[in-house]
Order: C-alpha cells, then sequence, then structure tokens
C-alpha cells in the first residue's frame, strides 16, 4: 500500500513537471495580452468588374451605394406587399442599392454610360466613380464619349468636379428629348417641388453644352461602331438603354428600367415615384424584361447589386436574376 501510494506519487511529480516543461514550450503560441488586436478597416475596395464582350472590353465601375426606403419609393403596390418581397431576398428596408455604371473600350473609343451620382447625395454615399476608374486602370481624361441614359442625378451626378467637367475630353451625349426636358427654363418654372432634379441637371449638363461638349441624338442616330441606342421613354421624357454588339455578342445597358430587382423582377408592374410616366415605364420594363429572357441577353443594370451584369429568366409571372458568372480572366492577356 505504502509503495503504491508512494509510486502514485511519483507519478503526479513526473506529470507535474511535464505539464510545467510543456507550458513553457506551448507558452509564445498564446497571444500576449499586451498586443493590441489589429484595427478593422471599415473601408470597401475600389469597385470595378472587367469582361471581354467580342472584342469590347467592357468594365463595370462602382459608384458605390445609397439607402433607399423601397416601401416609400415603390408605387402601384402596398408597404406590405414590399416588405414580403424584400424578406424574401433577406433584405429589409433601407435597402443599399448599388450605383453602377459602364465603361466600354471598343478598341477605338473609350465611352463611359452613366457616371453616378458623384456629390450631390452628400459625402457619404456615391461619389467612387473615379476612384474606381482610376483602379480599373484608366484616367477621367481618356473618356472620349459619355453616354447617359437619361439625367437623373444619380447618372449625371458624376459629370462634374466641383466647378471643372469630370471628363474635360469627352463628348457629352444624350436623346434630345432628355435635354429638352431638363433643361428647359419654362419646366424649371413650373417644377415646383420637382425644382432640384432640374437645378442639378443644369448644373451638370450645362457646363458641356457651354462647351460645346453636348451632342444630342434622336430615335434613330447613328451613335458608335457597336453602339446604338433605343429610347424607352417613361421614367423619363428621354430615357434610353444601349445596345453594345461585338462579334456576335451581345450586352443592353438599361438604365433605370429598373429600380429594385428583389420588388420589380417578381411583380414587373411595379413602379417608383421618381418616374416622370409610370405606365410607360412599367410598359417598357414589360417589353424589355421579355424580350431580354427571351433572347438570354447579358443585361447591364445601373441599381442591381454591383456589379449588375446578368440574364433574366422566366419566373412564372415574374423573372429571375441569374448573375454574371465570375472569371478571373487572365487569358486575356493572350
Amino acid at each position: 500500500m505504502k509503495r503504491t501510494l508512494l509510486r502514485r506519487g511519483v507519478v503526479s511529480l513526473s506529470l507535474a513537471r511535464a505539464l510545467a516543461l510543456g507550458g513553457l514550450a506551448v507558452a509564445p503560441l498564446i497571444p500576449s495580452a499586451v498586443h493590441a488586436a489589429a484595427p478593422q478597416v471599415r473601408t470597401q475596395a475600389p469597385g470595378y468588374y472587367r469582361m471581354m464582350l467580342g472584342d469590347f472590353e467592357v468594365t463595370a465601375l462602382s459608384d458605390g451605394t445609397v439607402p433607399q426606403t423601397v416601401r416609400e419609393i415603390a408605387t402601384h403596390t402596398t408597404p406590405e406587399q414590399v416588405t414580403a418581397l424584400l424578406a424574401r431576398d433577406y433584405l429589409q428596408d433601407p435597402v443599399e442599392t448599388s450605383i453602377n455604371a459602364f465603361l466600354i473600350n471598343t478598341g477605338r473609343s473609350l465611352v463611359l454610360v452613366d457616371t453616378g451620382v458623384g456629390n450631390l447625395f452628400g459625402p457619404d454615399v456615391g461619389g467612387r466613380l473615379v476612384q474606381s476608374l482610376r483602379a480599373a486602370g484608366y484616367q477621367p481624361e481618356q473618356i472620349d464619349v459619355v453616354l447617359l441614359t437619361h439625367i437623373h442625378s444619380d447618372h449625371s451626378g458624376g459629370l462634374m468636379t466641383g466647378t471643372s467637367r469630370a471628363f474635360p475630353n469627352a463628348v457629352l451625349r444624350v436623346h434630345a428629348r432628355e435635354a429638352e426636358y431638363w433643361l428647359s427654363p419654362e419646366n424649371l418654372a413650373n417644377a415646383g417641388d420637382a425644382r432640384s432634379y432640374f437645378e442639378q441637371a443644369r448644373a451638370m449638363v450645362g457646363p458641356y453644352q457651354d462647351a460645346r461638349k453636348l451632342k444630342t441624338f434622336g430615335d434613330r442616330d447613328f451613335l458608335l461602331p457597336g453602339i446604338r441606342a433605343v429610347p424607352t421613354p417613361g421614367h423619363t421624357p428621354g430615357h434610353s438603354i444601349y445596345v453594345v454588339e461585338s462579334r456576335g455578342q451581345r450586352l443592353v445597358l438599361w438604365g433605370d428600367l429598373m429600380h429594385f430587382g428583389p420588388v420589380q423582377l417578381r411583380e414587373p408592374s411595379v413602379t417608383v415615384s421618381y418616374d416622370v410616366d409610370s405606365r410607360a415605364a412599367a410598359a417598357q420594363r414589360a417589353r424589355m424584361f421579355s424580350e431580354a429572357a427571351g433572347r438570354g441577353d447579358l443585361v447591364g443594370l445601373d441599381h442591381m447589386p454591383f456589379p449588375g451584369l446578368g440574364r433574366l429568366a422566366a419566373d412564372g409571372r415574374g423573372y429571375r436574376w441569374v448573375p454574371a458568372n465570375y472569371t478571373s480572366a487572365q487569358r486575356w492577356q493572350d
């Protein structure tokens, strides 16, 4: 009995020594309390996404996001229906809505479609387009043509940097009906609560007009090789989408044909308070949704989650969004 206890005592002493030695060996692996944790960065990377469309290089550019309370903006629906549709995508108001633009390098021309909001919504919303453009390997001075889908501030707000044109060498192109509507002194005088839209349009587009850099187009006018406009009036009087084609591949840039995917894909008849003519806007959306799903067109949208590129597939009485497949695209260097 005594010998057994003695053995146990020796084993216990040996175990204690082993644990002590093991503790010394492990100690360097335990973080020291005196070192502060790495600080969180809390900023997003500059946003660009690049793809090839035939011979054209297309780069989606992020201008950032803007919080939108969808149930207060959506029309021809109810707040309850909007809330339920958002919940299906695990979203709730306010929703962070992307502000996208698209850069097309045709090999001959560098074309920017829409310019984001600039600083018109305040210091913490948007205003990241030029940063994204530079991160993508381009400079504002290299832009040859800016195409606007329409002149609302979240599409034209990036045209100016302070008192200077952000794209000093670019020709600005927009449908004639759009320019006539937003730059009209008479419409400004009668705008009432919408006066700020007209003032912002003049502040952004006016300097290009004054510099003779504004060139409007009509319904059937030629724009650029491989790029044509399709008038889709409704959201605004001169709202236009752009069809980009190269080597049999096709991309359609829709601007504000749709604002809130989780709602309007499932219920295309839902409109928004920003529509100048909501009935016409809904009709244009229904027509283009059906055409895109039938053709399998690649679509670019200014307010779908960045990069805003994908396809539509019919889904019952509505549609579902199929995002563009990601590729690292190292082979483009060939």
